[in-house]
């Protein structure tokens, strides 16, 4: 028995890291084991932001995806899961790489929480500034 093509991708936003496996099938997600995007994600606009590099391709319902999501919050985790499924998918077939880099899904980006300074409260905020 020979077993089914898998493509990986791996996809980063913030402190949120994807490891994402692409295999044919019926669409069917499968994210830290739980088996269904409902399950994982409550927001609707979490659940569009994973799917569009597949309607950008034309692969809604023809993989399973299989996840494991770790670091960041909710939101992050479904921006690095949208660019693991745009690399993994760029794997697959490298012609998806025009659609797939216009849409800017194959971009990693980069801001991230800049770091506290001393004397400070946060990174910008300062104490109130009494002139008397």
């Amino acid at each position: 028995m020979t077993q089914a093509k898998r493509f990986q991708g791996t996809g980063k936003r913030k402190n949120s890291v994807a490891r994402v496996i692409l295999s044919p099938g019926e669409g069917k997600f499968s994210i830290n084991q739980r088996d269904s995007i409902d399950a994982y994600f409550g927001r609707a606009t979490s659940k569009m932001i994973i799917m569009q590099p597949l309607e950008v391709t034309g692969n809604q319902d023809k993989f399973n995806i299989s996840a494991r999501l770790n670091g960041g919050g909710l939101s992050g985790q479904a921006e690095a899961l949208r660019n693991g499924i745009a690399k993994a998918l760029l794997a697959m077939n490298p012609d998806y790489r025009k659609p797939l880099r216009k849409s800017g899904f194959l971009t990693r980006d980069s801001r991230i929480k800049e770091r506290k300074k001393y004397g400070l409260r946060k990174a910008r905020k300062a104490t109130q500034f009494s002139k008397r």
